[in-house]
């Protein structure tokens, strides 16, 4: 009998915490990600939306501020082209060509507003293309011991 009751307690609870979620718009707090094709298609849902953009820095694009953080470049994913404006300092690898990712929304202006810069790099080390001299490498290391 406690057990039924136990159960019917935990389904309540449970229902009661989804309802709850539901109706606190969690939606709202969803940042999606998507790319320029993606966001022209998406139309008015763009605007006022929490968005991440997507994309590569188009080449002869990039414009920064010689004065002041601000920052303007075009995204594209090969396909479409979204004009980005952004406050903030950019990251120093910043630059045309490579990947880059803006958190911002779409403006009615027709420019997406960035309010945060992310670049894509790769991982990978590459040692420095020099040579070496085997002969004075070997000098070097007499009278260290082992």
């Amino acid at each position: 009998m406690k057990a039924r009751w136990f159960i019917v307690i935990a389904v309540l609870v449970a229902a009661g915490a989804f309802a709850f979620i539901a109706a606190g718009k969690i939606g709202n707090n969803l940042v999606y990600y998507w790319s320029p094709s993606d966001l022209i298609h998406a139309g008015d849902k763009a605007y006022g939306a929490s968005i991440r953009l997507g994309g590569l820095v188009k080449q002869g694009t990039l414009v920064k501020q010689t004065e002041g953080t601000d920052v303007q470049f075009d995204v594209t994913d090969l396909k479409t082209t979204v004009h980005v404006k952004s406050h903030g300092v950019p990251p120093q690898m910043l630059r045309e060509g490579i990947g880059v990712v803006v958190e911002g929304t779409m403006a009615r202006d027709g420019y997406f507003e960035g309010s945060r810069l992310m670049v894509s790099h790769n991982n990978e080390y590459r040692a420095p293309h020099t040579k070496v001299n085997a002969e004075e490498l070997i000098k070097s290391t007499k009278g260290v011991s082992q």
